[in-house]
C-alpha cells in the first residue's frame, strides 16, 4: 500500500497520530496485571492485542505502535519470564506488522525506562545497553518505520536509549520522550525543555514528553520546549484531569477521602471529550507534530483528536449525532409526544437538547 514514510509525513509537517496506553486498557479488561506491568497477553491472547491495534487505527492513529513496552529482559525476569523475551518481542512485532501492512499504517517499535539504570554503576550501564540493543535489533528485523523510546525520567538513560537506535538501528528514526512528574526536569535535575534539546542535538528525529500528566498540565511544559527545539516535538499525555496542584495522575487525590487515586481508582478523574478537543487544539497551535494519548487511552478519545485535528477516520461514520435522538433530536416532539416530558424527567426539570 502507497503511503508517506515517516520522515517523509514529518518534513511535509504533517502531524503524525499515535495511539499509545495499550498496558492500562488490557489492565482495564483483565489481561495484564498492573504492578509487574509485563505485557504477557502479548502471548497469552495475541488476537485481542492484534484487535487493540485495529481500534487504534480505526479510530485515527497513523501508527501501530508494537506493544512491547516493559518487554525487556529485566521487566521479564521479575515474572519469571526470561525466557520468552525474544519471543514475546519478536511475537508483538509481528502482530502490529500485519495490522500496519492491512491499514497501510506506520509500524514503530519501542523500547522504555529500564528502572535498572545507574549511571554510577558501569554493570547496570551496560545491562540496559544490552537490553535495548535486543530489542532494537528485533524491530529492525521487523521491517519498523521508527523507533519509540519512551517514558524516560533520566537524560542520561535516554540518550543511551538514542545512541543504541543509533548505533543498531540500520538507519531507522528514534522518536525519544520523557515522562514530565512534578517538577519540570529530569529526576537527574536536567530541565526537560533542556533534555529535550540534547536530545534534538544527539540526533532524536522527534522529542518531547509522554504519560505521567494530564492535558491541562502538560500545555505549559510543552510551549517551552518549542522554544527549546527545532525540530518536531511530541506530546502524549494521559487523558486525566490533572491540575496545577497535583500535576501528574500520580499525585492526583480523592476529593472527599484525600486518598491518592493512582493507579486503581483514577476513573473518576477521566477527561471528558471536551478536555481532548481543547488538547488538540492547543497542541495544532504550539506545533506539535507528533500527538497522541498514554495510559488510559480509548479509541474514543482518539476519535476526538483525530477529528479535531481534521481528519476523518473511518470511526467518524460513527460519530454522534443527537439529531437522530428520539428523545432530544431535531424531529423528536413531532415523532412522539412525550419527549419533552422525557426530557425534563431526564435532566431534571431542564428541557436539555444536546449538540
Amino acid at each position: 500500500m502507497n503511503r508517506k514514510g515517516f520522515l517523509e509525513r514529518l518534513n511535509s509537517g504533517d502531524a503524525i497520530l499515535v495511539a499509545e496506553g495499550y498496558m492500562w486498557e488490557f489492565d482495564r479488561r483483565g489481561y495484564l496485571q498492573r504492578g509487574s506491568n509485563a505485557p504477557e497477553v502479548v502471548l497469552e491472547h495475541p488476537d485481542l492485542v492484534k484487535a487493540m491495534h485495529r481500534e487504534f487505527v480505526h479510530a485515527g492513529s497513523d501508527v501501530v505502535l508494537a506493544f512491547t513496552y516493559c518487554a525487556h529482559r529485566e521487566k521479564l525476569k521479575s515474572i519469571n519470564k526470561e525466557d520468552k523475551v525474544e519471543k514475546l518481542n519478536r511475537q508483538a512485532l509481528q502482530i502490529a506488522k500485519e495490522v500496519a501492512e492491512e491499514t497501510g499504517a506506520l509500524l514503530a517499535g519501542g523500547i522504555c525506562h529500564t528502572r535498572v539504570y545507574d549511571p554510577q554503576d558501569p554493570v547496570a550501564v551496560e545491562k540496559c545497553h544490552n537490553m535495548f540493543k535486543e530489542m532494537i535489533e528485533w524491530a529492525v528485523d521487523a521491517g519498523v518505520d521508527y523507533i519509540t523510546g519512551e517514558t524516560f525520567d533520566i537524560l542520561d538513560e535516554a540518550l543511551l536509549a538514542l545512541e543504541c537506535i543509533q548505533k543498531y538501528g540500520k538507519g531507522v528514526p528514534a522518536v525519544i520522550t520523557f515522562a514530565p512528574y512534578c517538577p519540570d526536569e529530569t529526576v537527574d535535575g536536567v530541565p526537560i525543555p533542556e533534555a529535550c534539546r540534547r536530545l534534538e542535538e544527539a540526533g532524536a528525529a522527534v522529542v518531547g514528553i509522554n504519560c505521567a500528566r494530564g492535558p491541562r498540565t502538560m500545555i505549559p511544559l510543552l510551549r517551552e520546549i518549542r522554544k527549546s527545539c527545532k525540530g518536531p516535538i511530541a506530546a502524549l499525555p494521559v487523558p486525566f484531569r490533572c491540575k496545577d496542584d497535583c500535576k501528574t495522575f500520580y499525585s492526583l487525590k480523592d476529593e472527599e477521602t484525600g486518598d491518592f487515586l493512582y493507579p486503581r481508582n483514577l476513573e473518576s478523574n477521566r477527561c471528558n471529550a471536551k478536555d481532548i478537543i481543547e488538547f488538540a487544539k492547543q497542541t495544532k497551535e504550539i506545533g506539535v507534530q507528533y500527538v497522541g494519548l498514554c495510559c488510559g487511552n480509548t479509541a474514543g478519545y482518539m476519535r476526538d483528536l483525530a477529528e479535531t485535528l481534521g481528519r476523518k477516520p473511518p470511526a467518524s461514520r460513527y460519530s454522534m449525532d443527537m439529531s437522530r435522538s428520539s428523545i432530544q433530536g431535531n424531529e423528536a416532539d413531532a415523532v412522539n409526544p412525550l419527549a419533552r416530558k422525557t426530557r425534563l424527567f431526564m435532566f431534571g426539570g431542564s428541557d436539555y437538547r444536546a449538540k
